[in-house]
């Protein structure tokens, strides 16, 4: 099945792998259907979770390569990474200016983005679908550069980042529907908010293969923005919401095993 798959062309692998990371975020989110709430100290865990695969995989699977790319082809190894990177969370701080959006836990009044009398429901979904922009981009691009043909990407290291965010997507998901089922809405439709802020993720992927492909010299460029921009969520949004509670021990426990995770993964498949 995986050689298959390694067959088809680029463009439907990255379409492919977002729906897959799309479907575990929907599956989190399911977990509504058989309980109310979620303990708090497992979600905190969780997000950590997330917060270390994410982290693991902005280095071994987009800056690592980005900088091998740059040395092989005679540039100035850490210019474009650095460049790339830091674009990458001005594009991500940009569009947290313009964008109205709620972080998970906190109130109403502290929500960010244009002043809006838009639901809460609707802006705790938009702010987990702006952190799976730069995930979907990731995706995309990982796949996208396969076709350069060069040894620092290859089928295995986009195979294993998109198995790491699949991975730390389910949290989320189950993050975004357990808030809104503990406030009163139906079991349906906490699921479907849930769902639907993973739903940029397959589009985000095929656009930044499309753009690895049409401009392969940006790669190192297009790989480092999409670490940059997803070390952005991690601080912004994934470490403060998984402390929230102070559960900081547990959350810092989970960070740890999802960066090992995540390392394991690209070491050993890419």
């Amino acid at each position: 099945m995986i050689s298959d798959f390694a067959a088809l062309p680029v463009i439907l692998q990255a379409f492919l792998a977002g729906l897959f990371t799309w479907g575990l975020t929907a599956a989190g989110a399911a977990c509504i259907f058989f309980f109310r709430t979620v303990n708090r100290k497992l979600l905190d865990g969780m997000l950590g979770f997330a917060a270390g695969v994410m982290i693991a995989a902005s280095y071994w699977s987009l800056l690592a390569p980005a900088i091998a790319m740059t040395e092989a082809a005679g540039g100035i190894p850490w210019l474009p990474p650095a460049i790339g990177f830091l674009s990458g969370g001005a594009f991500l701080w940009s569009i947290d200016k313009l964008i109205p959006h709620l972080h998970l836990g906190f109130p109403m009044s502290e929500a960010e983005g244009p002043k809006t009398n838009w639901q809460r429901s609707v802006l705790l979904v938009l702010a987990i679908t702006l952190h799976n922009i730069p995930e979907g981009l990731a995706i995309g691009v990982a796949f996208g550069a396969i076709v350069a043909g060069l040894s620092e990407s290859n089928f295995a290291g986009a195979l294993a980042l998109t198995i790491g965010i699949g991975l730390q997507n389910f949290p989320e998901g189950l993050a975004v529907a357990a808030p809104l089922r503990r406030e009163g809405m139906s079991r349906l439709k906490s699921f479907w908010y849930g769902q639907l802020s993973g739903v940029v993720e397959p589009v985000a992927a095929v656009i930044g293969a499309a753009a690895v492909l049409t401009m392969q010299p940006l790669l190192p460029y297009a790989l480092s923005f999409a670490a940059g921009a997803m070390i952005y969520v991690v601080v912004e949004e994934l470490i403060p919401e998984s402390q929230l509670k102070k559960n900081t021990d547990l959350a810092t426990v989970g960070t740890l095993i999802g960066f090992t995770v995540m390392m394991i993964l690209d070491v050993a498949l890419g």
